[in-house]
C-alpha cells in the first residue's frame, strides 16, 4: 500500500460518497473550516496499487497541554478487510509528520465496528485507549426514507404527541437562518445552556467560521424555535453526502414545558428529506438504561423518541510518541471523571 495527499475535492468527495460509515468531520469543507481556525491539515489517500481504498483528514491540534495529530471519525474505508493495512500505512506517515511538527501523540477514532477484531488491530500497532474521546464513539441514527406520516407513526407515542401539539400552538414557530444575527442568537442560547450545564460551548467566532466553510456548498442551516417571537431553542444541522447531522443544539430551560426542541428537530428531519438525505444522524448516543447518570442519557432519550437505531464504533485510541503525552493523559482522565464521562 502507498499513501499520498489528495488535492482534488472531486476525488475526495467522490470516494466518500461511496462509503457507508462517514461523517462530515472527514469532508473536504470540514478541512477548510479546520484551516480557517488556524490548524494545519493533511488530506491523505491510501492506495492499494492504483485503487483508492481509504481517506483520512488529519489535523494538528495545539493546546496548552500539548501538540498532537488527530483524525476525527477517520480513516474512512469502504471495506473491513483493509482496516489493518490502512491503519498501519497511515500510522507510519503520521509518525513522520509528528516528528516534524513536534507532536507528542496521535489520536484517531474511525467509524469502524466496535468488534474484538478491530480492537486487536489497534492493540497490535501499539495504540492505547484514549482517556477522553474527541467526538462521538456511538450515535443514534434514523432512516428517513419513509414518508412523513410513517416517520411520525414510528415515533415514541409521547414524542409524536409533543410534535403535533407544538405544530398546533400558534405561539410557536420554527424558522431557518444563517445571517450574522442568527449566529449570534444561536451562540447566546448555547452560552445559556453552557452556564446551566457547566460546560464551555463553541465560541461564536468558531461557529461563524464553521458555518462559513459549510455554507459555500449549502451544507448547513440553523433552525430556531420561537415562542411569541423570542428564540428559545435552536439546532445547527449539517447536510452532507446524503445525511443530515444534528451537530449542535441549545434551548432555554425555562421554556422546557413547551417542548419546542421536538418541533425544531422534526423540521430539521423534514428539511433533510427535502434535500434528498436518506439518513439522519442525531450525533451522539449512550445507553440510558446502562448509564442513567451519564450527561448524554437525557439527550439520548430525547433522540430515541424519534425512532432509529444505535450504532457503536471502536473507542478513541492514542499513539504516544513522547513522555509529554502522559501529563496530557492524566489531565484528560481527571477531566473526564469530573464530567461524568
Amino acid at each position: 500500500m502507498k499513501i499520498k495527499e489528495i488535492t482534488s475535492k472531486e476525488a475526495w468527495e467522490g470516494f466518500l460518497a461511496e462509503c457507508k460509515e462517514k461523517t462530515f468531520f472527514q469532508s473536504w469543507d470540514w478541512g477548510e473550516f479546520r484551516k480557517a481556525v488556524g490548524e494545519k491539515i493533511w488530506r491523505f489517500g491510501i492506495y492499494n496499487e492504483e485503487q483508492l481504498i481509504a481517506v483520512a483528514l488529519a489535523s494538528k491540534k495545539t493546546a496548552r497541554r500539548g501538540t498532537y495529530l488527530e483524525i476525527a471519525h477517520g480513516p474512512t474505508t469502504q471495506a473491513q478487510s483493509s482496516h489493518s493495512q490502512v491503519l498501519k500505512t497511515l500510522l507510519e506517515k503520521l509518525k513522520e509528520i509528528a516528528r516534524q511538527e513536534k507532536a507528542s501523540f496521535i489520536r484517531v477514532n474511525p467509524l469502524w465496528e466496535r468488534s474484538a477484531e478491530n480492537k486487536e488491530i489497534f492493540n497490535q500497532l501499539g495504540f492505547r485507549r484514549a482517556p477522553m474521546y474527541s467526538t462521538y464513539e456511538s450515535s443514534w441514527k434514523l432512516d428517513i426514507t419513509p414518508s412523513e406520516e410513517e416517520l411520525l407513526g414510528n415515533m415514541r407515542k409521547t414524542t409524536r404527541y409533543l410534535v403535533r401539539q407544538t405544530l398546533k400552538n400558534k405561539d410557536i414557530e420554527v424558522r431557518q437562518g444563517l445571517e450574522p444575527n442568527d449566529i449570534e442568537q444561536f451562540h447566546a442560547l448555547s452560552r445559556a445552556v453552557g452556564e446551566r450545564q457547566r460546560f464551555t460551548p463553541f465560541s461564536n467566532k468558531d461557529t461563524a467560521k464553521e458555518i462559513a466553510a459549510l455554507q459555500k456548498d449549502g451544507e448547513v442551516s440553523l433552525f430556531f424555535g420561537f415562542y411569541k417571537g423570542k428564540p428559545v431553542a435552536a439546532s445547527l444541522v449539517v447536510f452532507w453526502s446524503g445525511i443530515g447531522f444534528y451537530h449542535q443544539g441549545a434551548s432555554l430551560g425555562e421554556y422546557a414545558k413547551l417542548s419546542i426542541p421536538y418541533l425544531v428537530q422534526w423540521e430539521a428531519i423534514k428539511e433533510a428529506k427535502t434535500r434528498g438525505c436518506t439518513l439522519y444522524d442525531f450525533w451522539g448516543y449512550v445507553d440510558p438504561k446502562k448509564y442513567p447518570k451519564h450527561p448524554w442519557a437525557g439527550p439520548t432519550l430525547f433522540k430515541m423518541g424519534f425512532g432509529g437505531t444505535p450504532y457503536e464504533y471502536v473507542k478513541t485510541y492514542d499513539y504516544p510518541l513522547s513522555w509529554k503525552y502522559w501529563p496530557t493523559a492524566i489531565f484528560e482522565t481527571i477531566r473526564a471523571k469530573r464530567r461524568g464521562l
